[in-house]
């Protein structure tokens, strides 16, 4: 047996089929908006939004909607919280959003607690990839979708006013109007992964990939193939590991993702942390 039919065997089960598909989809979405994240310097950005969002899906389980729905609602809440205080305080964002995505979560695990359930909704702090019917699958799919193709199409709105927000302003873009289009976007997005991975890792799935792809390129195109690129290989690799060493599917998937970037870190030719050891070292002698 080849370790390509060790790493497709797993596959053969339907259901491992649907966990491969859906954390797929939820990856590469996550990653092309990763690179946006990465350069504009949103890392804490997403972390405030993945976790916000997980009272949104509590509320929506007791209301009978569909988790997706109470997680938009609570992620785009959550950014509007976080522009209110950051803007009408003299509290800085970085506080701001430390306040509202820590009094977010806190308020979901509290409902998460006191809230009698058939399910485990615990599933959606840690994520349950291997629960993922026919129907989550399709929701992550039309999600994602939604989601990739806003990317897609304002891309180089996007790609200047993460460069350059005054040459934006100054040929008619809206800086403000492309922030509340990016901010809107990692609310879906993160959407699409907790359910994958959970509002914990998902945003693993938010940052890695880009700066990933940020240490192997300084264009962002190139950027845009390679970090989805990446997430989707970790997704392959992560749920097969998963299922050979029988632990957590969405934990093996981020750990996959962590090992590449470290690698590229550690490793890369020019860039790498060895690299920049090795330079001084050949320059004296």
């Amino acid at each position: 047996m080849t370790w390509l039919d060790l790493l497709l065997e797993p596959f053969t089960y339907e259901f491992m089929l649907r966990a491969l598909a859906a954390t797929t989809i939820a990856a590469v979405v996550c990653a092309v908006l990763s690179c946006w994240l990465v350069l504009i310097g949103w890392s804490l950005m997403g972390d405030a939004v993945a976790h916000a969002v997980l009272p949104g899906v509590v509320l929506a389980y007791l209301l009978g909607a569909p988790f997706a729905i109470g997680a938009l609602v609570f992620g785009l809440l959550a950014v509007l919280l976080i522009g209110i205080v950051r803007d009408t305080s003299r509290i800085k964002e970085d506080a701001a959003i430390g306040i509202v995505f820590t009094s977010l979560f806190a308020l979901g695990i509290v409902l998460v607690s006191i809230t009698p359930s058939q399910i485990d909704l615990g599933h959606i702090v840690f994520g349950n990839i291997l629960g993922v019917g026919p129907t989550d699958l399709l929701q992550i799919a039309i999600i994602g979708a939604i989601a990739l193709t806003l990317l897609i199409v304002k891309r180089r709105d996007l790609t200047l006013f993460a460069f350059d927000p005054a040459h934006a302003h100054s040929i008619g873009l809206s800086p403000r109007r492309l922030s509340a289009l990016l901010l809107g976007l990692l609310a879906l997005t993160a959407v699409v992964g907790l359910q994958i991975v959970g509002v914990v890792l998902v945003v693993a799935l938010l940052i890695i990939p880009g700066a990933t792809a940020r240490l192997l390129t300084d264009r962002i195109q190139r950027m845009l193939v390679i970090a989805p690129l990446i997430a989707a290989a970790s997704s392959l690799v992560g749920v097969a590991t998963s299922y050979y060493l029988d632990v957590a599917s969405g934990g093996a998937v981020v750990v996959v993702n962590a090992i590449v970037f470290f690698t590229v870190y550690l490793l890369h030719p020019t860039r790498g942390l060895a690299a920049r050891i090795r330079r001084p070292l050949t320059s004296a002698a």
